[in-house]
């Protein structure tokens, strides 16, 4: 009962071109963001521009991880490195949270000097249209490659993409209500901003926390899994069933119990039908290991 491959060239390849693209757009959107909330005096874009920087080095993250993360087992690590994935989204979750912090800090600072506040030019205005635009844009294309190649690091990075986009959002909005004359709105948008940053980081880090622990399947897994098993021709009980995450991929272990009078081959026959059903219905399960016990018939 052989172990099936997590992850194709194509699909590896498809993963890296989309964070590239994304690694670029961010460093351009940055500089562009800085230099507009600079001329245009706003502290809400400028908050924003240091979490489209970020995104830059989030980005990195995810291509390393990627790449590493879906790497044939060797001899060192037998059971293949998926974790690696999930560890490259727990540092991004950790840089999205340091990010928030520091956007909240720097709001707080300006709205403790009140006198300091300027209204926001027209440029910061516009750029933080068009970082809308762009992020929200990048949001359904990398979710769109992550589903596509079952990648927890590209739907990290995506939900990264959509917290800019909000963020955008709220400069949006800050920006407006400044050049209203409500000065006070550009910082305050940035605590806002801060918030909804803290928040996506702390699910992201659960999510690829519960994915490093050897979690289980929901019940609904657990059970299509059952039904798949008790189908096969064979099959007379299923004793342990027990699965666990293992990255992106998923590990299936299970005793089921066969007549006791048949030969070892046939036994094994039923085993291995069971191995190929589990592993064709569900794709995200990498292996699936079998023990087989004897029912003897009253």
């Amino acid at each position: 009962m052989t172990e099936k491959s997590s992850f194709s060239d194509s699909a590896e390849k498809l993963a890296l071109n989309v964070s590239l693209t994304s690694l670029i757009l961010n460093l351009l959107l940055s500089i562009f963001k800085l230099s507009a909330g600079i001329a245009g005096h706003s502290q809400a874009m400028i908050s924003d521009a240091v979490h489209s920087a970020s995104d830059c080095a989030s980005t990195v993250v995810v291509m390393i991880g990627v790449h590493c993360g879906h790497r044939q087992a060797d001899a060192n690590h037998p059971f293949g490195h998926e974790r690696l994935e999930s560890a490259a989204s727990l540092i991004l979750a950790v840089m999205l949270g340091i990010t928030g912090v520091g956007v909240g800090i720097s709001a707080i600072r300006t709205l403790c000097h009140p006198a300091d506040l300027q209204v926001p030019g027209r440029a910061a205005l516009m750029m933080a249209v068009v970082s809308i635009l762009v992020k929200e844009g990048q949001y359904w294309w990398t979710r769109w490659a992550a589903l596509t190649v079952d990648s927890d690091a590209l739907m990290a990075d995506a939900w990264h993409h959509r917290s800019d986009a909000l963020s955008s959002l709220g400069a949006l909005l800050g920006i407006g209500g400044a050049r209203k004359g409500w000065l006070w709105m550009d910082p305050a948008v940035g605590l806002i901003i801060c918030a909804l940053i803290l928040a996506v980081a702390v699910k992201l880090f659960w999510q690829s926390l519960n994915k490093m622990i050897d979690q289980s399947c929901d019940t609904q897994a657990l059970h299509a899994i059952a039904e798949v098993i008790v189908r096969q021709p064979g099959v007379m009980t299923i004793d342990p069933l027990r699965t666990r995450i293992f990255g992106n991929r998923i590990y299936v272990e299970l005793e089921i119990g066969v007549d006791a009078h048949l030969p070892l081959v046939k036994a094994h026959a039923i085993a291995e039908n069971v191995h190929q059903a589990v592993e064709e219905t569900f794709p995200r399960v990498k292996h699936c290991a079998i023990h087989v016990n004897p029912v003897r018939k009253e």
